[in-house]
């Protein structure tokens, strides 16, 4: 049998997921009764937001004739859409020639966004093609060109895809330029399609049978598979995603995974079509799942190769770099004081469960005398972040408190023997003392933006503003370019990405990789409110900026803590050094309104009792900080 693997990648919402609906219909995958938009985003937050989140594996059969002309093929192709709206499924090849080569299609939909490129990753080293969609409106995108050159360096077969052209505003023709402009694909070679209605399909499953390679022979009679996904699922276990390389696995062989040295027994293998069906066995170049009663996702690692326990591999598979955690927040029960410890357990619960589906964001318990006992948690970027959250609130049932983002940094510090020593530090608070650090260094991005010509100056003052360094312009087309810059993490993950959006009015896109650490002035800006550092509330940046930053931070804190009885300071600290102030001015009460008539010393001793009752109660008072004040601190406007 004919086999080819691929995968779907491109910018966000360009069409991957509609184009791999159309796919399933068209392979007759799928019939019109089960056809539904997103379907192999299962999760209600992708459904929600239109993106995908996880990539997904898809198995589906296709029969093809080679040398079929594109005459023929639209000649026998019925759009997967009829003139009422209604999904067909028709089968083009199948209709043609029905005594035509039957080829497996194995093709994962993956994610778009910037957060999510290591699914991407992963999911093209068990591809040997990828198709490139790109939107036939909005031409080359930043994404577009990141997941092109992920392909490229994976030696993959790649086919540029050109989708939407059914859109009034399409200009394939022009984008196709595009493409071989920025990226050096032909422009006669890209295929033009409509993912929703299915114009194009045919050539581009011609081509695909056609342009891609087969799998490459089986390098050793033993057994190796490469691990790269999994996903939990509670009543079976681990269900491991898994492409296999060399030989074949059955069910109820014994395997061991090379990396960990665990072994397990297969208990059910299986392709999703995209239902869930079981096959006895998986061989050389095919894709599929596999359960083996593995009862936690750190039983297995996702890179991992998996061989036979009795005939094992002389060496395992290229695996994958580990995901990294770049961005760290804490996450807080939001509870009254008395329900908290209960709280506690509940948010911890939610957390363990969550890690059971995915792996790639990291907690350690932490306490902050603010708000309690909570998690430390990693994430892999800002929208990575709000995905965990919601996805705590709504599939565990608990309400966090959220803390400012931050990045990791490398701390140089000298020992007591003199001696260098390096550490990571997610934490701000966890800085040790100025007086033994010899260096800090932030991590440093490459960041690409695809914009309008006419907003380049705006853009670059943008970029300058957060310490970016320009590197290079390139030209993209008539009306774009794209610019390079090299901008510390710290000034891109919270509001960049919004104001360039506002800037280029909606055409701006960018993307970011991280391309190592950098030392730079930094210091660490301590929040003191009532006199008491709040180590929530604590952050590092830049010191040219310390001061402004702590002035904006306690004007945004002043409108977020309500008033109390008694007075309540606000001050930012660089160490022992107090860099700016505010005041909450507490509530008065008129306590000379019943006083009337004798002497005025009588009002004034009134007024000295109130002022020693105000300062007591400050002295045993605690100050209620509300959530708004800790995301008050991510706000680096003016206003």
């Amino acid at each position: 049998m004919n086999i080819r693997n691929f995968s779907i990648i491109a910018h966000i919402d360009h069409g991957k997921s509609t184009l791999a609906d159309r796919l399933l219909q068209a392979t007759n995958a799928v019939s019109a009764r089960e056809a539904r938009e997103q379907l192999l985003d299962s999760m209600d937050l992708e459904r929600e937001r239109g993106i995908t989140i996880k990539a997904s594996a898809v198995t589906v059969m296709h029969r093809h004739k080679p040398g079929a002309t594109s005459d023929e093929l639209e000649t026998d192709y019925e759009a997967p859409v009829d003139e009422a709206g209604t999904h067909k499924t028709k089968n083009a090849a199948d209709k043609a020639d029905s005594h035509g080569d039957l080829y497996m299609l194995n093709f994962i939909d993956t994610p778009g966004h910037v957060d999510f490129t290591y699914e991407v990753s992963r999911a093209l080293k068990a591809c040997e093609g990828a198709l490139l969609v790109v939107d036939s409106t909005q031409g080359v995108q930043a994404q577009t060109v990141v997941n092109a050159y992920l392909a490229i360096n994976e030696n993959l077969t790649i086919i540029p895809v050109i989708n939407k052209i059914d859109l009034p505003s399409a200009q394939p023709d022009k984008v196709a330029q595009e493409l071989e402009q920025v990226l050096g694909f032909p422009a006669e070679e890209c295929i033009y399609v409509s993912a929703k209605t299915g114009q194009g399909l045919p050539e581009l499953l011609a081509t695909i049978c056609d342009k891609l390679p087969a799998p490459k022979p089986s390098t050793m009679p033993q057994a190796r598979g490469l691990i790269f996904d999994a996903v939990y699922d509670d009543y079976r276990g681990v269900i491991v995603y898994i492409r296999m390389f060399d030989g074949s696995i059955k069910v109820g062989d014994k395997i061991r995974m090379m990396g960990l040295g665990r072994t397990f027994q297969i208990t059910d293998l299986g392709k999703y079509t995209p239902k869930p069906n079981r096959v006895p066995s998986l061989s050389a170049g095919e894709t599929g799942y596999m359960v083996a009663a593995i009862r936690t996702l750190a039983d297995v690692r996702v890179g991992d190769t998996v061989t036979l326990d009795l005939h094992p591999a002389s060496e395992p598979l290229e695996g994958y770099q580990p995901p990294r955690q770049m961005v760290f927040c804490d996450f807080y029960p939001a509870t009254d004081e008395e329900q908290r410890g209960n709280s506690f357990e509940e948010l911890r619960e939610a957390i363990e469960k969550l890690s059971l589906n995915d792996s790639a964001f990291t907690f350690q318990a932490v306490h902050s005398e603010a708000l309690g006992f909570g998690f430390r948690c990693g994430f892999l970027g800002l929208l990575h972040m709000d995905i965990v959250q919601e996805r705590l609130e709504r599939e565990g049932g608990v309400q966090v408190v959220q803390t400012a983002p931050t990045v990791s940094y490398l701390v140089t510090t000298r020992g007591k023997g003199g001696e260098l020593v390096e550490q990571e530090i997610h934490n701000p608070a966890d800085l040790p003392d100025a007086g033994v650090i010899e260096e800090i260094k932030e991590p440093i991005c490459r960041v690409d933006l695809i914009l309008p010509k006419d907003k380049i100056g705006d853009i670059m003052k943008l970029c300058m503003e957060r310490r970016g360094i320009y590197k290079s312009q390139t030209f993209v087309s008539d009306s774009r370019e794209m610019l390079s810059f090299h901008i510390p993490l710290a000034e891109i993950i919270y509001d960049f990405y919004d104001k360039l959006k506002g800037i280029t009015s909606g055409y701006g896109t960018m993307d970011y990789e991280i391309i190592g650490y950098e030392p730079d002035r930094l210091v660490k800006v301590d929040i003191l409110i009532n006199g008491d550092p709040v180590q929530a509330l604590a952050l590092i940046t830049h010191k040219d900026k310390s001061e402004q930053r702590g002035r904006q931070i306690l004007s945004k804190l002043r409108g977020q803590i309500p008033r109390h009885q008694f007075e309540i300071p606000l001050q930012a600290a660089i160490g022992g050094k107090i860099i700016a102030r505010e005041t909450i001015k507490a509530f008065r009460k008129d306590v000379t309104a019943k006083c009337y008539g004798g002497d005025v010393s009588r009002k004034r001793k009134l007024l000295e009792k109130q002022k020693e009752g105000k300062k007591r109660m400050k002295n045993v008072g605690s100050v209620n900080i509300p959530q708004e004040a800790f995301m008050a601190v991510l706000d680096t406007s003016e206003d």
